[in-house]
């Protein structure tokens, strides 16, 4: 008789989710960064799971090590410029290996859809020497999660689960299966071993050496092997495994479920049974370099693009370049379209501080998050942006370099502000930097969808919780210059900001005002323009608000405006930069 188990169509995220609960994990904490946030999102929805956001990536490596030290199975979630702030910490737990099970899960974003740049995971785990589980679909998401937990303890190592933009975001059916109940352990001291003094490093070093040789033949046993025509072979893994199985899927094809160590002997006996043998993987040629540094002729890059996402028409040319398939037919060019450019949102807390900056003439260092877009026209208001909290410490460096011909300002935003922000804020003081920190607090993490953080008072799982006073945290840092103005208020936003960068050293200003999407839209009386009083100064439109639109009418040559009152949230931001006063609220037409 065939047992019949639960199924669910799961995404990537939400099945690595499922899979830690499975597995009996204890504790987890993450901070949100597309591709995945949405781990901690569906595992908080489970019992019997301490599940939290942490203030950055490597507070929430430090609490996952922390609970593992203490018995209990523990998952760290973060995204893979993430890694880069947890990396002190994932590096060194390489040397003190853990206690329960510790799984590090990193979404890669191939293709930039939100993020600075394209980093391959894979390079840090052969850095650290931690191995590295690579899934292809949610169904393995869930298993190798799981699994990741089994490693990971009888190994004695972190494990990193190295998910990507489709794996996360897909939805695959998923079996479920019960929690595991695994006792706590408890924490046994043993400094030689978690006390990472040079003299103990010393000693551990060689036992992480040992433990990648182990490891490298437990890596064979992840190995699958499919396909009958030997002409080609195909060395792959993750989502690339799925577009090689849709072009060629009677080819001989060898996936990795561990991409870290490489199993390199499994391979090479793969090679000598077929013909020519290709590795199809994104971004970095990882795997390619180092079969090729093991002596295994192999083809790759030279056919697969080393930037951005494959896909199964990406995978196609290249196996039409190596002469594997027939190119593909020229698709009939599709009719042009008008591209929509990125804005903030309709009736943003955020448009008005970057006004403000534009109008002043200000040499404007940004940092990561929704108003990075500011960066663009109409507002075209922020000159750097390179890392979460980089802001500040930027904008320190290029005031002292004497190179700003206009007063430099930082913007940053209260979630990541607190990220990584403060300590540089620490510095421009203690260095009496003359510069202007704007924080824009708008109350939640909103790039990655409204998530609770430090700052707002509620937990991920929705607990009150004392909230970081932003203010009071700036004076006990030392700020003597500092300004709250609500940014829907525009000339008292544009006079404080003003009167901070006439000030002589470190000066702050938080605009405060609750973003209009979290937790739900925010919206007011709409507004409406009277087109026989505009005038068509367009004044408005340098608000670069998605709501206000162009329309044929004109006034002296120059095009008047609309409002689109289904959009319009009532900010009343355009009203108050209007001089003829001919936006309305929707309730005094005719009045």
């Amino acid at each position: 008789m065939i047992e019949t188990r639960e199924r669910a169509l799961l995404s990537g995220n939400e099945a690595i989710a499922r899979g830690a609960w499975e597995a009996g994990v204890r504790v987890a904490s993450a901070y949100p960064g597309t591709p995945s946030t949405e781990t901690l999102q569906a595992l908080v929805t489970y019992e019997d799971v301490d599940t939290r956001w942490a203030t950055n990536e490597k507070v929430a490596v430090d609490v996952a090590l922390g609970a593992s030290l203490g018995g209990a199975r523990a998952l760290a979630v973060m995204k893979h410029v993430g890694l880069n702030v947890a990396a002190d910490t994932f590096m060194t737990a390489a040397y003190t290996g853990v206690g329960a099970g510790l799984v590090i899960m990193v979404a890669d974003d191939p293709g930039m859809h939100s993020s600075q740049n394209e980093q391959d995971t894979r390079l840090y785990a052969r850095m650290g020497l931690v191995p590295l589980l690579e899934p292809s679909d949610s169904q393995e998401a869930k298993d190798f999660t799981k699994l990741g937990f089994e490693v990971s303890e009888r190994f004695d190592t972190p494990v990193l689960l190295r998910s990507t933009t489709r794996i996360s975001h897909n939805r695959g059916i998923v079996v479920l299966e019960d929690r595991a109940e695994v006792p706590v352990g408890g924490f046994h001291p043993d400094p030689s071993k978690y006390v990472m003094l040079p003299a103990y490093a010393r000693g551990r070093h060689p036992v992480v050496l040992e433990r990648l040789t182990r490891l490298t033949t437990y890596a064979e046993e992840l190995v699958t092997e499919e396909g009958a025509d030997t002409r080609v072979g195909i060395v792959t893994a993750g989502v690339p495994y799925q577009y090689v199985k849709e072009v060629l899927p009677e080819a001989r094809i060898l996936k990795l479920g561990m991409t870290f160590p490489v199993p390199v002997e499994r391979i090479r006996s793969f090679a000598a049974g077929v013909e020519r043998l290709v590795v199809v993987e994104e971004l970095e040629p990882f795997l390619e370099e180092t079969l090729k540094a093991a002596g295994i002729h192999v083809e790759g890059k030279a056919y697969f693009p080393r930037t951005g996402e494959l896909s199964p028409d990406l995978v196609h040319d290249g196996f039409a370049a190596l002469g594997l398939v027939e190119p593909r037919s020229s698709a009939p060019t599709p009719p042009p379209t008008v591209v929509r450019p990125p804005l903030l949102c309709a009736g943003c807390p955020h448009t008005v501080p970057y006004w403000s900056l534009k109008r002043l003439g200000a040499v404007v260092t940004g940092d990561i998050g929704c108003y990075t877009l500011a960066a663009l026209e109409p507002l075209a208001t922020m000159d750097t942006c390179v890392s979460m909290g980089a802001s500040i410490g930027m904008a320190t460096g290029l005031a002292a370099s004497g190179g700003a011909d206009k007063p430099v300002v930082a913007t940053i935003g209260d979630s990541t502000f607190l990220h990584g922000g403060v300590p540089a804020l620490m510095d421009a003081v203690y260095n009496q930097a003359d510069i202007t920190v704007v924080i824009l607090d708008n109350g939640t993490v909103a790039m990655t969808g409204g998530q609770e953080h430090p700052g707002t008072g509620r937990t991920l799982s929705g607990e009150e919780t004392r909230a970081v006073d932003l203010p009071a945290l700036c004076r006990a840092i030392g700020v003597d210059d500092l300004h709250v103005v609500d940014p829907y208020d525009v000339s008292a936003t544009l006079r404080a900001i003003e009167q901070a960068m006439a000030h002589r050293g470190p000066s702050v200003v938080i605009t405060y005002r609750p973003c209009i999407e979290a937790p739900v839209r925010i919206k007011d009386r709409p507004f409406w323009v009277d087109a026989d009083a505009c005038t068509a100064c367009q004044l408005c439109m340098n608000l670069g608000c998605p709501a206000i639109l162009w329309t044929s009418e004109t006034f002296e040559g120059r095009r008047k405006v609309t409002i689109d009152t289904e959009m319009c949230t009532g900010c009343t931001l355009c009203a108050q930069l209007c001089p003829p006063r001919a936006i309305l609220p929707v309730q005094e037409v005719g009045s």
